[in-house]
């Protein structure tokens, strides 16, 4: 019975929506950190993305998982529609970041479109409330957009990797027009 209740438990916490503290309207804390396009290594700077435009911000838990890759390979699709609108996509992960380079230029994932970052320990998504409750030494799925002035315009937060990109492009279609 007990390991019953565990299971049920854990799937619970699967299923459930994972809940960001940052909220529209609040400072979002700056980060640099080292990052992969298309294979390269680079170090990549908010600050600087953000004097180009809005920057889409998206944690996900690890490289070369099923989720993981399926919201990659979505945000490529989609990267010419938030190029258009000015706007930048970031992925952080604090998982597998060894894999980072292939994982940014393989077809099947980010295809060398945007870049990815890895974030040791989590530390970043510590700050963005971004980490994932069942293993915190790695990040959640939570996507934030955030303004030029470097406030945070929207968050979602789905563990289904399906609606970040709709729910980002929306956010920053609905930012440009301010």
């Amino acid at each position: 019975m007990t390991k019953t209740l565990a299971c049920a438990a854990l799937a619970l916490a699967l299923a459930a929506p994972a809940w960001a503290a940052l909220k529209d309207g609040d400072k979002a804390p700056d980060f640099s950190a080292p990052a992969y396009l298309a294979g390269k290594p680079f170090t990549f700077k908010l600050a600087d993305a953000l004097k180009q435009g809005p920057v889409v911000l998206y944690f996900f838990p690890a490289a070369h998982t099923s989720g993981c890759n399926l919201e990659a390979h979505l945000f490529s699709q989609a990267i010419d529609q938030f190029k258009a609108l000015h706007a930048s996509v970031i992925g952080v992960t604090a998982g597998n970041t060894d894999q980072l380079a292939d994982f940014s230029k393989e077809t099947e994932h980010c295809s060398g479109k945007f870049p990815v970052a890895a974030d040791a320990g989590a530390e970043i998504a510590k700050e963005y409330d971004a980490v994932l409750s069942m293993k915190p030494e790695w990040s959640n799925r939570t996507s934030y957009v955030i303004a030029p002035d470097g406030t945070i315009a929207h968050v979602y937060s789905d563990l289904d990797p399906k609606g970040h990109v709709r729910q980002t492009l929306d956010a920053v279609r609905a930012l440009t027009k301010k």
